[in-house]
């Protein structure tokens, strides 16, 4: 192995375990600091998504096996059942909720689609659902987009939400850093998800 390609290997480990430990939820911010810990100021060196999704599935299997798999079956249950309140929305679930590397620090990230965000807002007001709300940005085919997103809690899990035209939905949201299609799941896919994690069966 190369100077270059251990040391890409070293950060993608240091980036894994800030995120695991640390709770940091964003790739980018954990690549960061991982440089800084590791005294690199180079940002050529850093480690792309996929290699830092990679090193944190290797660690949580060697260091988190008891505990991790029980939350994120936790926060897949949790997930499963505010998309079916979030139904007339057109729910994806996205993240690492979807992609198995959530921890005790995860957020639940949802994708809905409405006429307008106001809609969606006035849906949680008449719910009496408490939420913050932010703007972020997302790249939805060659364009980035400022997002509204609204954050809220269902059974002590923190719920990020972003509303996105009804039309976006048939354009995939793409990562910023590597232009990798973002991988969602509607309903159906997260219950087949539960369904086929151990105590995580769910009748329909």
């Amino acid at each position: 192995m190369g100077k270059n390609n251990h040391m890409r290997s070293h950060l993608a480990y240091l980036a894994a375990r800030l995120m695991a430990e640390d709770g940091i939820q964003d790739y980018g911010a954990a690549k960061r600091k991982a440089a800084r810990q590791a005294g690199v100021p180079d940002t050529r060196e850093l480690p792309d998504n996929l290699e830092v999704e990679a090193a944190l599935k290797i660690y949580q299997s060697l260091y988190q096996a008891q505990e991790q798999p029980a939350i994120l079956r936790d926060l897949r249950q949790v997930a499963f059942q505010i998309m079916q309140r979030f139904a007339a929305f057109n729910p994806y679930l996205v993240g690492s909720v979807l992609t198995g590397t959530a921890g005790e620090h995860s957020d639940i990230n949802l994708h809905l689609f409405a006429d307008s965000a106001k809609e969606f807002e006035i849906f949680l007001l008449n719910e009496k659902y408490p939420f913050e709300l932010e703007t972020r940005n997302f790249k939805l085919g060659d364009r980035t987009n400022a997002v509204p997103v609204y954050r809220l809690e269902q059974d002590g899990a923190a719920i990020s939400a972003a509303v996105f035209e009804r039309d976006a939905e048939r354009v995939m949201q793409k990562y910023k850093a590597d232009g990798r299609p973002v991988e969602r799941a509607k309903l159906a896919e997260v219950k087949t998800l539960l369904d086929a994690m151990p105590e995580g069966r769910m009748d329909a």
